[in-house]
């Protein structure tokens, strides 16, 4: 189940590779663009994806279909108006005001007629369902009038950051959404100083799905950037975006670190060092593989920050 899991992440993470454009450097908030708030307080803006919507005035009724988007949702103070979520977000039920009873829907084939039911004035969704031309499955919502905001995986930072404030915004709670961004600069400004004195840099493997299908990430991906971030440098870094990568590729780079966040074998550290051919890398050798957290290094959201904390600490042990 969990490797299950773990392929419609990967899934989502290469689709929002695919579907996002480039982000402005600043964070850009709702009321700064060319939104239009008509005289019964609907908004008409912008989704995240390009889409035109129409924010109604009161938001008090959500439904998530990104865990990524749920847990923003939750840091944000609205666990109590959450009222749907998607599977891969049922272990955040009883977390910060979101209800235990919470139902549960497929984020690629909702029921319909059950999302209806429970009224929602908007429901977040990530794209994932308009792969491989799939009938987008949230259109009846649209057509009845709910508001139905996408927000494709992010690939960077910065774009996490504007998710947050875009989120933020029509929600009602900007002023939390600031906060949440601000933390995320101080985190980051606060490793990157540290990083960017860093001279001899270390080469990192970082493994997402483990071996026979062995997955990892080149540029254009917040882990990537992450790595660099901290003051090394991804052996996949002039690939984009999420790859297939072979055990001979890894072999012949052989990195000074490896990292890996697969959750769904008992042993990923000791299936990494186990591996034959692999004795020789300095990783292995030197023994420094280690475990990242699966959840914050996975979801593009603001936890990447616990994410990018073990990362460094993991490279760097004595810069960190």
């Amino acid at each position: 189940m969990k490797k299950a899991i773990l392929l419609i992440m990967v899934a989502i993470l290469a689709f929002g590779f695919i579907s996002c454009s480039k982000t402005d450097s600043n964070v850009q908030l709702i009321e700064d663009s060319n939104s239009v708030e008509n005289s019964s307080g609907v908004v008409n803006t912008k989704d995240r994806a390009g889409n035109d919507i129409e924010v109604p005035k009161t938001v008090d009724r959500i439904i998530s279909m990104a865990p990524s988007t749920t847990e923003i949702l939750l840091d944000l103070g609205l666990g109590d108006k959450i009222v749907a979520i998607d599977r891969n977000a049922k272990g955040l039920k009883g977390e910060k005001g979101l209800d235990e009873g919470v139902p549960e829907f497929d984020m690629m084939a909702p029921d319909i007629e059950k999302l209806v039911s429970l009224k929602p004035n908007i429901v977040f969704t990530s794209g994932m369902s308009n792969l491989e031309g799939k009938a987008e499955p949230y259109k009846p919502l649209r057509d009845l009038g709910v508001c139905v905001a996408e927000i494709p995986t992010s690939n960077s930072i910065e774009a996490i950051k504007e998710d947050i404030i875009f989120i933020a915004e029509i929600t009602k709670t900007s002023e939390k959404g600031r906060e949440i961004v601000e933390s995320i600069d101080a985190e980051v400004d606060k490793i990157a100083r540290i990083g960017k004195d860093i001279k001899e840099k270390k080469t990192v493997y970082f493994e997402i799905a483990a071996a026979p299908n062995m997955y990892s990430f080149g540029s254009g991906v917040f882990l990537n950037e992450i790595i660099e971030l901290v003051g090394a440098t991804n052996i996949f870094k002039d690939y984009n975006s999420w790859i297939n990568v072979s055990e001979e590729s890894v072999v012949a780079a052989n990195p000074d670190v490896i990292l890996t966040n697969v959750n769904y074998i008992d042993d990923p550290v000791g299936e990494i060092k186990s591996r034959k051919g692999w004795e020789n890398i300095k990783a292995v050798k030197n023994d420094e593989v280690y475990y990242i957290d699966n959840n914050s290094s996975n979801l593009p959201n603001h936890n990447f920050v616990k994410a990018m904390k073990e990362i460094a600490k993991a490279i760097y042990p004595d810069k960190y």
